[in-house]
C-alpha cells in the first residue's frame, strides 16, 4: 500500500477519531436551518403529540464535541514559531563541505634492508599493495608506488597525487609545500609507509633517509604539520604509529591557548607500544590494505576464518565479477553492503557531531574512516589496535559485522560457479530486504523515548536502488511522521541530498510519498527552500499540486511545501511566479467553489497561505493576482465553516492591501498611485475584511488586525485625518486643524445611529467637557460596516454614506488645494476602518486587543494614562481636548477603562510616512509596546527612523501556526485516543445511572442546613456544579472565578475572567462536560471566554474568546446579555438589549444566524434545551415567553404571556426535565412561577405565587422532578413539578442557625439532587437532598 494511500486513510481515521461529529446520524448541511445538521432525533411535524420513551435515554448524552482542535491549544499563551532556518534544526547540515584536493604518498620501504629495531620472523609478511617486492626483478618500489596511487584514486579520482619513494627530509618538505600550494584551502592527505625505517621516536619523529641512504634522518611531526598546515589528514602505516598521535595531541594541547583549533585528522596503524603483524596470512601493509582495498581484505580475512577456507581458492577473490561502482553486479553489491554496514556502525556508535565531520563532510575522509572500522576489526585479531585522532570508540565487536559476514559468505559460496560460467546469474544478497524488515519492526514498536533505529543509514543507502526504493521511502515517511526528532535524525544521517535528487525522477509511484517526506522536512527546517529552488524542485510540487489524481490532503502538503519555498525568499517567489503558481492556486480555489463535495478544508487553507506568501511584499505577483481577479476568488472563503480556512483567506487578502501605495508612502506623485482598478480591488478587499472583524474565532480576528495594520500603514495620513477630526476639541489652541465639512448623509437622521456610539461618559469629567460630537464627524455617517457595534438597524444602511466633497474649500482634509493628494478611498470607508480598529482594540481576547491597540497606534490613537496630561512647557499644545474618556471606548457595552488620544493632524503632505511618525513622536504620542515576548506581536511599532518598514507592522501568525500541523504525526491515531474514549464511556455510564436514579427517586425535601459553604468578597453572580467531580465553580461581581472542592473543603483555583470587569458574569456553563470539559464564562457585556484547565491552580488557559452581541438598542447604556449553551447542537444563543437572538456555532466559531425576537422588548432570560438540539426558550422584560426551534422554517414556535396581567421581567426560564419538548417553567420578577405546556393554548397548567415581588433566581433540575426559586428576602423555596412545596431554606433565628442573604443565583447538580446557591453577601452554599447524607 502506497504511503500516499496509507496517509490518506490513516489521516482521515485519525481525524475521525477525534472528530466533533461523533454522531453517525448527523448530516452536514452547513447553512440550512430547516434541516438541522446535528440533531439525532427526527423533528415531529407537530408539537402536539410528543412522547418520551426509555429507548431514547441516549438523547441525554450529547455526542457533539467542540473547541477541541489544534487551534484551541493555548492560543493566548504561546506564539507559533513555524519552520526554522537556524539554531537546533540546522545542525544536520555540514558546516563546510570539504574536498581533499591533493594526496602526498611517502613510501620508506628501503627494499632488501630491514630496519635495525625490527626482528622479522620466517615466513614473514612481505606483500606491499598486494605486491611481493622480491618477486619483481626491477622497479619494485615504483610499481608499489603506482599501485598505491591507483588504490587511492578509486576513492578520490579528482585529487592530484604526488609520490616520494624513499625520500629525504628536503624532498618531503618540497612535496608538502607544493601540495599545500596546489590544494589551497582544500584538504591534503599525507600517507606515510615506514616499513623500511625504524619506529617513530617518543618525541613524535618519523624517519626518512639522507641522500646516500647511509643514515636515517628524523622528521618531527611539528615540522610536517607546519608544512602541510590545515586542513589535513595523516595516515601512518608503521610500527608504534601511536607515538606520532600521542605527540601530536600533546602539541595541540600545549598550543591550544595560543592558536585556534586545527582541522587535522590522524589515522595510525597501531598503538605506541605495538608492532605491526608479521604473519604471512596478512600483507605487510595490512593497515593500508584495509584503508584502500577493503572488500578484498575483508573477504580474505573472513575466508581464512570460515568453513570455506579449505574449499575456496583465495585467488578467486580477485576474480569477483562486476564493478564496485555498479550496484547490480556482485562486486558492486558487496561494496554497497559494506558501505551500509560501516555507516550504520559509525552512526550508532559515534556522537552525531563527530559522525557529521568524519562521514559526511569529505568523501575521501568518509571512505577512509569506513575502511578504518574494518582495519580495527581485522588488526585487533592480530593484537594490534589502530588509533585515530579524533579518537573513536571500539567498533570491532559491533553486531552489524555479523550481517556483513553473512553477506560475505553468500557471495563466496556462489563465487566458483560465477567464475566458471560467466553467463550464470548471481543470486542477490538479501541484506537490504532483511534490514528494511528490521526497520519496519522498529517502526511498529519504537518511539522517541526508545533507542533510535540503527538501520537508518541503511535506509539511506537503499534509496539508491530502484528495486528497494519505494519500500524504503514508505518506511522513511512513517519514521519522519513520528515527530521533529525523527526528521532531525534522518537529516543528520544524510538523507537530504538523496531525497533532493529523487525530485528529478518521473516515477509517478513515488510522487505522493516524496511530497509527504518533503512536507515533514520543511515543517522542521525552512532553510531547505534555497536548495529546492536551486535544483528546480519547486516545479515538481507545482505539477503535483495541479494534478487531480492525488488526495486533497496530499495536494495540501504540496501547497505547504510551496508556501515554505516562497516564505521570505525572493528567489523562490520569482521562480514560482514564473512557473504559474498563482494561476494554479486560483484555479483550484475556483474549482472548490464549484464542487463543494470535493472541498477539503486543509487544501483550501494551504492554497490561501501559499498565495499569501507568494505575493507578500512582492509587487509583480500582486499585480498578476489583481489581473487574475484573485480577491473575488478568495472572498467567498471568508464564510467557510472552518476558522483555519477563513483566517488563511484573510491572510491572503491582507497581503494584497498595501499594493500600489509604496510610492504614496514615499511621497511620490499622485499619478503613480491613481490606478482605479487597484483602488477598486483594494476597496473590495477592505470591505470583505470588515465583514469578518467580529468573527467568532480569535484566529481569524488576529489576521484581520494584521491586515488592517498593513492598510493603516499604507493609508496612514488619511486615517490620521479621520481620527483627528473625530476627536477635534470645541475650542482649543488646535482648533485650526482640519475637520470634515459638507457632510452628505443619505439617512434621514444619521445621528440616531451614533447615539450609543458617541455618548460621553462621566468617568473623566475634565475630559468630557472638551468633547464636541457633531454630525460632521466622519463616524456619524450612515456608512457603517456590517456587524459593527451599533444598533441592529444600522446594517441596513451599510456603505450608504458619502463623506467627502470634491468641492470643499474650507479647512477640510479634502480640498482643491490638495487635489494632487486626494484620499485614494472613500472617507466613509476610512471611518469604518477606524471603527473596526477600535472594535479589535477592545476584543475579549487579550492577544487580539493588544493587536488592535497597536493598529490604532499606527494612526496616532494610543493608550495613555487615565487622567489627561497637561503641558508643563510653554509653547507645547494642551492635550486636554484630545484625550478621550473611556466611555468612547465602550462601544458595545464592554467597559475597558483605557483612555486614548490622537495627535493633531495637518493636511496631508508629501513628506512621507516616517516624517509624520517622527512628528508624532516629538509630541510624545508613544505607542503601546508589548510587555512580554509571548504577546504574538512584532517589534515595537515606532522604531528608529532607519528601521525597515516590516518592523512597523504586527506579524501574521496563521502561517506559522498552520505549519505546526505538519510537524505532528499525521499517520497514526493519537496515543491517548483510547484513554479519551474509555473516560467518555465511563462518564456516560455514570450519567445514565444517575439520570435513572433522579427520574425514579422522589425528592422529599432539601436540608435547611448547607452541607458546604464559602464566601466571596463581593456578591456572587453565578455558580455551577461540576457533574463528575465534587467541584463548585462560582463567579462574583468582579468576574473573579473560583473553583472549590466541596468534599475536601479546599480552594483549587481562583482567577480573573479578564482584567477590566464591568458588571460581572451572567452565566457559567460547561462545554464538553462528558469529555475534557471547558468552562464557558459569559460576561454581562456579551463577551464569551472559554477556559481549559480551570481546576489547576494558576494553570488555566483561555481557549477562545469572542463578543456574542453585536451592538445594542439606541439609548440603552449596557447590553445586559443573556446567554445559554446547547451541547446537543453545538450552538451558543445570546441576546440582551438587541432585537434579535444571535446563534453561534462553536464548532465553526462562527455567527450562523440572527433570529428575530419578534418583540419590541428586550430578552431577559434565555434557556436552551439540553435534549432537543436547536430548541430554546426566551423570556422578555414584558413578561412574555417565546419558544424557538431553528430546525423549523419559521423558527418561532409559540408565543405565550403566562405572567399577564403583570408586566414584569422574566427572571429565569427553563425546560422541564425529560424528553418532552413542550414543557417550560418560567419565573418573573413579580414572584410568580408558571408551569407551561405549549400544547395547552389556555396558558399555564400550574401557577404559583412564590415570592410576591422579590423573585431573583430560578433553577430547574435537568432530570429530577424538582425546581428551586430564590428571592431578595433571604428565602429559597423548593417545589415539585406539580407545584407542591418540598421545603424552604431561610434564616431561622435559632442557636447555630445558618443565616442566608439575598439570593442572587441558583443551580442544580446535573445528575444528583444538590442545590448550589449564591447570595448577594458573597456566600456560596450547597444544599443536599434530605435522602442523602449531608457531607
Amino acid at each position: 500500500m502506497a504511503l500516499g494511500d496509507l496517509m490518506a486513510s490513516r489521516f482521515s481515521q485519525s481525524s475521525a477519531a477525534v472528530s466533533n461529529h461523533l454522531d453517525e446520524c448527523s448530516s452536514h448541511d452547513n447553512g440550512d436551518f430547516g434541516a438541522h445538521r446535528r440533531d439525532s432525533e427526527t423533528l415531529s411535524s407537530s408539537y402536539g403529540n410528543v412522547g418520551t420513551s426509555a429507548t431514547t435515554s441516549m438523547a441525554y448524552l450529547p455526542q457533539t464535541v467542540v473547541l477541541s482542535e489544534l487551534r484551541h491549544d493555548a492560543f493566548e499563551s504561546c506564539m507559533p514559531s513555524g519552520p526554522s532556518d537556524s539554531g537546533l534544526v540546522s545542525r544536520w547540515r555540514p558546516k563546510d563541505r570539504m574536498k581533499t584536493g591533493c594526496v602526498a604518498l611517502v613510501l620508506c620501504l628501503n627494499i632488501g634492508v630491514d630496519p635495525p629495531d625490527v626482528i622479522k620472523i620466517s615466513p614473514c609478511a612481505r606483500m606491499e599493495c598486494w605486491i611481493d617486492p622480491f618477486s619483481l626483478s626491477t622497479k619494485a618500489l615504483e610499481t608499489i608506488g603506482k599501485t598505491l596511487t591507483m588504490q587511492y584514486e578509486r576513492w578520490q579520482p579528482r585529487a592530484r597525487y604526488k609520490i616520494q619513494l624513499d625520500p629525504t627530509v628536503e624532498e618531503v618538505k618540497k612535496l608538502c609545500n607544493s601540495c599545500r600550494k596546489y590544494a589551497k584551502s582544500e584538504r591534503v592527505l599525507f600517507h606515510y609507509n615506514g616499513h623500511g625505517v625504524p619506529k617513530p621516536t617518543a618525541n613524535g619523529e618519523i624517519w626518512l633517509f639522507n641522500k646516500s641512504y647511509t643514515q636515517y634522518i628524523p622528521l618531527p611531526i611539528s615540522d610536517l604539520d607546519s608544512w602541510l598546515k590545515t586542513p589535513s589528514i595523516y595516515v601512518f602505516d608503521c610500527s608504534a604509529a601511536g607515538m606520532i598521535v600521542n605527540s601530536f595531541i600533546e602539541e595541540c594541547n600545549a598550543s591550544s591557548s595560543t592558536t585556534s583549533s586545527r582541522d587535522c585528522i590522524l589515522l595510525a596503524a597501531c598503538e605506541a607500544h605495538e608492532t605491526l603483524p608479521q604473519s604471512s596470512e596478512f600483507p605487510a601493509d595490512v593497515f593500508t590494505s584495509c584503508l584502500t582495498t577493503p572488500i578484498k581484505m575483508a573477504l580474505r580475512w573472513f575466508c581464512m576464518r570460515s568453513l570455506l577456507r579449505d574449499s575456496l581458492d583465495y585467488a578467486l577473490i580477485d576474480k569477483i565479477p562486476g564493478d564496485q561502482t555498479k550496484r547490480r553486479t556482485l562486486l558492486g553489491e558487496l561494496n554497497w553492503i559494506f558501505t551500509a554496514v560501516t555507516d550504520t556502525i559509525a552512526w550508532n556508535v559515534l556522537p552525531h557531531g563527530l559522525f557529521q565531520r568524519l562521514f559526511r563532510q569529505d568523501l575521501l575522509v568518509a571512505s577512509l574512516f569506513r575502511n578504518f572500522l574494518l582495519a580495527e576489526r581485522i588488526m585487533r585479531s592480530a593484537n594490534c589496535s589502530p588509533v585515530s585522532y579524533p579518537l573513536l570508540p571500539p567498533t570491532h565487536q559491533h553486531h552489524m559485522w555479523d550481517a556483513w559476514d553473512m553477506a560475505a559468505e553468500i557471495c563466496l559460496s556462489q563465487l566458483p560457479l560465477l567464475v566458471r560460467d560467466p553467463n550464470a546469474e548471481y543470486q542477490p544478497i538479501p541484506f537490504f530486504t532483511e534490514q528494511l524488515t528490521a526497520f519496519e519492526v522498529w517502526l511498529d514498536h519504537g518511539s522517541e523515548h526508545k533507542k533510535p533505529p540503527e538501520q537508518l543509514p541503511i535506509v539511506l543507502q537503499v534509496l539508491l536502488s530502484q528495486c528497494h526504493r519505494f519500500r524504503a521511502l514508505v518506511l522513511l515517511g512513517r519514521f519522519l511522521d513520528m515527530g521533529p526528532w525523527a526528521v532531525d535524525l534522518a537529516l543528520s544521517v544524510g538523507i537530504f541530498p538523496y531525497v533532493l535528487k529523487l525530485l528529478q525522477t518521473t516515477n509517478p509511484e513515488l510522487r505522493q510519498i516524496l511530497v509527504f517526506i518533503w512536507t515533514k522536512i520543511l515543517a522542521l527546517d525552512k532553510s531547505c527552500q534555497v536548495d529546492l529552488v536551486k535544483d528546480g524542485g519547486h516545479t515538481y510540487f507545482i505539477r503535483f499540486l495541479d494534478s487531480m489524481e492525488a488526495y486533497p490532503e496530499q495536494r495540501a502538503m504540496a501547497a505547504f511545501v510551496l508556501a515554505v519555498i516562497v516564505d521570505g525568499h525572493r528567489r523562490g517567489q520569482e521562480a514560482c511566479l514564473e512557473a504559474g503558481l498563482v494561476h494554479v492556486c486560483l484555479r483550484h480555489l475556483q474549482g472548490s467553489a464549484l464542487n463543494d463535495a470535493q472541498t477539503e478544508p486543509l487544501f483550501l487553507q494551504w492554497l490561501c497561505l501559499c498565495l499569501g506568501k507568494l505575493w507578500e511584499d512582492f509587487m509583480e505577483a500582486q499585480i498578476i493576482a489583481f489581473q487574475a481577479d484573485a480577491p473575488s476568488i478568495c472572498m467567498p472563503l471568508l464564510s467557510e465553516p472552518q476558522p483555519e480556512v477563513r483566517a488563511s483567506a484573510v491572510f491572503a487578502l491582507g497581503t494584497l492591501l498595501d499594493v500600489g501605495f509604496d510610492s504614496c508612502r514615499d511621497g511620490g506623485v499622485d499619478e503613480e498611485c491613481d490606478d482605479d482598478e487597484k483602488f477598486k480591488a483594494e476597496i473590495s478587499v477592505l470591505k470583505s475584511l470588515l465583514y469578518v472583524v467580529s468573527d467568532g474565532s480569535p484566529l481569524v480576528r488576529a489576521e484581520v488586525a494584521v491586515a488592517l495594520a498593513r492598510f493603516a500603514f499604507g493609508h496612514n495620513k488619511y486615517l490620521k485625518s479621520i481620527a483627528a477630526a473625530y476627536w477635534k476639541p470645541q475650542s482649543s489652541s488646535l482648533s485650526s486643524f482640519p475637520s470634515f465639512a459638507h457632510v452628505k448623509a443619505t439617512a434621514a437622521n444619521p445621528s440616531q445611529y451614533i447615539g450609543p456610539l458617541l455618548r460621553v461618559g462621566t468617568d473623566t469629567p475634565a475630559v468630557s467637557r472638551d468633547i464636541r460630537v457633531s454630525t460632521s464627524s466622519p463616524l456619524s455617517a450612515s456608512g457603517i460596516m456590517h456587524g459593527s457595534p451599533l444598533s441592529d438597524e444600522s446594517s441596513q444602511h451599510s456603505y450608504s454614506g458619502n463623506l467627502h466633497d470634491s468641492h470643499s474649500t474650507s479647512n477640510g482634509v479634502i480640498s482643491n488645494n490638495h487635489s494632487r493628494h486626494r484620499a485614494p478611498l472613500d472617507n466613509a470607508l476610512y471611518s469604518q476602518c477606524v471603527l473596526a480598529m477600535c472594535t479589535l482594540a477592545k476584543d475579549p481576547s487579550p492577544r487580539i486587543a493588544n493587536l488592535g491597540r497597536r493598529v490604532l497606534s499606527i494612526i496616532g490613537i494610543e493608550q495613555v494614562v487615565a487622567k489627561p496630561i497637561k503641558s508643563s512647557r510653554p509653547g507645547e499644545p494642551n492635550f486636554v481636548g484630545l484625550a478621550r474618556s473611556s466611555s468612547w471606548f465602550d462601544m458595545s457595552g464592554g467597559h475597558l477603562p483605557l483612555t486614548f488620544r490622537t495627535p493633531p493632524v495637518s493636511p496631508p503632505r508629501t513628506t512621507g510616512f516616517l516624517t509624520g511618525m517622527r512628528r508624532v513622536c516629538s509630541l510624545e504620542f508613544r505607542p503601546h509596546v508589548p510587555s512580554s515576548p509571548d504577546s504574538g506581536l512584532a517589534d515595537p511599532l515606532l522604531g528608529a527612523v532607519g528601521s525597515s518598514e516590516r518592523s512597523f507592522l504586527p506579524q501574521s501568525t496563521i502561517y506559522n501556526w498552520s505549519c505546526g500541523r505538519f510537524s505532528k504525526p499525521l499517520l497514526n491515531v493519537p496515543d491517548d485516543i483510547e484513554e479519551i474514549l474509555a473516560r467518555r464511556e465511563e462518564r456516560e455510564k455514570f450519567a445514565l445511572y444517575h439520570i435513572s436514579e433522579c427520574q425514579h427517586t422522589s425528592v422529599r425535601k432539601l436540608s435547611n442546613q448547607p452541607s458546604w459553604d464559602t464566601k466571596f468578597d463581593t456578591a456572587t453572580k453565578t455558580a455551577l456544579l461540576h457533574p463528575f467531580s465534587p467541584l463548585v465553580i462560582a463567579a462574583d461581581e468582579n468576574e473573579r472565578i473560583r473553583v472549590w472542592n466541596y468534599e475536601e473543603a479546599n480552594l483549587l483555583n481562583s482567577f480573573d475572567n479578564h482584567d477590566f470587569p464591568d458588571k460581572g458574569i451572567s452565566k457559567l456553563c460547561l462545554v464538553n462536560e462528558l469529555d475534557d470539559s471547558l468552562l464557558l464564562a459569559a460576561s454581562c457585556d456579551g463577551n464569551i471566554r472559554i477556559w481549559k484547565d480551570y481546576t489547576r491552580t494558576g494553570k488555566e488557559k483561555l481557549v477562545t474568546a469572542f463578543s456574542s452581541i453585536q451592538g445594542h438598542r439606541p439609548g440603552v447604556r449596557s447590553v445586559n446579555a443573556v446567554v445559554d449553551w446547547q451541547q446537543q447542537s453545538g450552538y451558543l444563543y445570546a441576546s440582551g438589549e438587541i432585537s434579535s437572538i444571535m446563534v453561534w456555532d462553536l464548532e465553526k466559531e462562527q455567527h450562523v444566524n440572527s433570529i428575530s425576537s419578534s418583540s419590541d422588548c428586550s430578552i431577559s432570560a434565555l434557556s436552551a434545551s439540553q435534549v432537543h438540539g436547536g430548541q430554546f426558550a426566551a423570556g422578555f422584560v414584558d413578561g412574555s415567553v417565546r419558544l424557538f426551534d431553528i430546525r423549523t422554517p419559521e423558527m418561532l414556535v409559540r408565543t405565550m404571556r403566562p405572567h399577564a396581567p403583570k408586566v414584569e421581567r422574566v427572571v429565569e426560564i427553563n425546560f422541564q426535565p425529560g424528553l418532552d419538548q413542550g414543557k417550560i417553567v418560567s419565573a418573573c420578577q413579580a414572584g410568580d412561577i408558571q408551569f407551561l405546556d405549549i400544547r395547552n393554548e389556555k396558558g399555564a397548567y400550574v401557577s404559583i405565587d412564590a415570592h410576591r415581588g422579590s423573585l431573583t433566581a430560578l433553577a430547574v433540575h435537568r432530570h429530577a422532578p424538582v425546581i428551586a426559586s430564590g428571592s431578595a428576602k433571604h428565602l429559597i423555596k423548593v417545589l415539585s413539578l406539580e407545584g407542591e412545596p418540598l421545603g424552604s431554606i431561610r434564616y431561622y433565628p435559632t442557636f447555630m442557625a445558618q443565616k442566608i442573604g439575598s439570593v442572587s443565583c441558583l443551580t442544580f447538580h446535573p445528575y444528583r439532587v444538590l442545590l448550589a446557591a449564591g447570595f448577594a453577601d458573597g456566600c456560596v452554599s450547597i444544599y443536599a437532598d434530605g435522602n442523602s447524607q449531608a457531607r
